[in-house]
């Protein structure tokens, strides 16, 4: 690799260019710009994400204190704190949205094949969202409570690869079970959703798209009990039923049989109570996969902790989810580039290096080749405790 170029341009070198430029052609992001294009202003974005920049004014007198170097990135244009923002604010999201989605496909193609801890065929997706709290006043587009505001980052994650699939973002009002209406379920996976997203209606509708689910029911749920199942109670496993829906007046849209497990954890003394219309799956297995969930959560606390998106450039919708959306290319970008170049230590640790070393022209795999730092792997089961494993 050329010992001349940055850590930053060689780790960019991931980014298919031409999917780029198509998703720029696609909403005519760089009309009538003479300079300061759409690249560049992702280039800037990538920068403040990998760099932890705070403002824009802190971008500009960062890359400016470089100007001989940003050509050498890839930035052809030079840095201004206002061309960004008018860049943030005025050119459609959706450039960024539509790319994530293009590195997303490449990173879950790199991370099919990896080991996973249950020895399942399915796709296994993971649904859950998380809120950003913002001045009501600042952002009067972020609409949440009387005085507050607040954004929501809905995610589904592929468990397996760790990579986000689909990420709608709203304002805090934004109940999360109306999300289930914005998704397209793929016929034989399996989704796992908290209690949040229990709604009889809609479970049916995933139940028709021959899709599998397994969610936490509601205190409020009540069921008519068809038939039990044997079940070993040493494991925890109190029941496992076939049931049906009951209602207060007959309704015509869950007419089907559904699947009832019960587990009771003796350490916490809790009670959980799974539904899901997977007839195949062993009782235990069910409750191992609801831990996966935990995947989902603990990437909205890697974003949160590592990448831009509590603290915002700008304050209108489509600065906001400009900014969004350039994280999660960086995200998935790291991902690309662990693999690709087969890098140790986890995208946390790569992430760390590439942050204090984004400027040196450093052969990308000699800046990693001396980590021997492991991070200890986040045991999901923790998450319910629901089996000392």
């Amino acid at each position: 690799m050329n010992t001349g170029r940055t850590l930053f341009a060689q780790g960019m070198d991931g980014l298919p260019l031409h999917e780029f430029h198509t998703c720029v052609e696609r909403y005519r992001g760089d009309h009538k710009v003479l300079s300061f294009s759409c690249l560049d202003q992702f280039l800037c974005m990538a920068f403040a994400q990998l760099t932890y920049r705070e403002s824009l004014r802190d971008i500009e007198a960062c890359l400016r204190a470089v100007r001989r170097k940003l050509y050498h990135m890839g930035i052809r244009s030079n840095v201004s704190r206002s061309p960004l923002a008018d860049a943030n604010e005025g050119r459609d999201w959706r450039i960024y949205a539509d790319f994530a989605q293009v590195l997303i496909r490449i990173a879950r193609d790199l991370y099919a094949d990896d080991a996973f801890r249950l020895q399942l065929q399915e796709t296994i997706y993971a649904l859950d969202s998380t809120t950003i709290d913002r001045c009501l006043s600042l952002f009067p587009w972020a609409k949440y409570r009387q005085r507050d505001g607040a954004v929501k980052l809905h995610t589904l994650l592929d468990v397996r690869t760790r990579i986000p699939t689909v990420i709608l973002i709203t304002h805090g009002k934004v109940h999360d079970v109306n999300i289930l209406d914005s998704l397209a379920f793929e016929p034989g996976a399996i989704y796992l959703m908290d209690r949040g997203y229990f709604d009889c209606a809609r479970l049916y509708r995933i139940h028709q798209k021959r899709a599998f689910f397994i969610i936490r029911a509601r205190a409020s749920a009540r069921f008519r009990r068809l038939y039990s199942h044997p079940v070993d109670t040493s494991t925890g496993l109190q029941c496992d039923q076939t049931v049906v829906f009951r209602h207060r007046y007959p309704r015509q849209d869950d007419p089907e049989k559904f699947r009832r497990v019960r587990y009771f954890d003796a350490d916490t003394a809790t009670r959980f109570v799974f539904v899901t219309n997977n007839f195949s799956l062993p009782a235990l297995t069910l409750a191992l996969l609801y831990q996966c969930r935990w995947a989902v959560e603990l990437f909205f606390k890697w974003i949160k902790q590592h990448l831009r998106i509590k603290a915002f450039f700008g304050t209108s919708e489509n600065a906001v989810k400009t900014q969004i959306w350039i994280a999660i290319c960086v995200y998935v970008l790291v991902a690309i580039v662990k693999k690709r170049l087969n890098l140790p230590g986890s995208l946390h640790t790569i992430l760390q290096v590439l942050s204090v070393n984004v400027f040196e022209k450093t052969p990308i795999l000699q800046a990693f080749s001396h980590i021997d730092y492991k991070e200890p792997e986040a045991e999901l089961y923790q998450q319910l405790q629901l089996f000392n494993l």
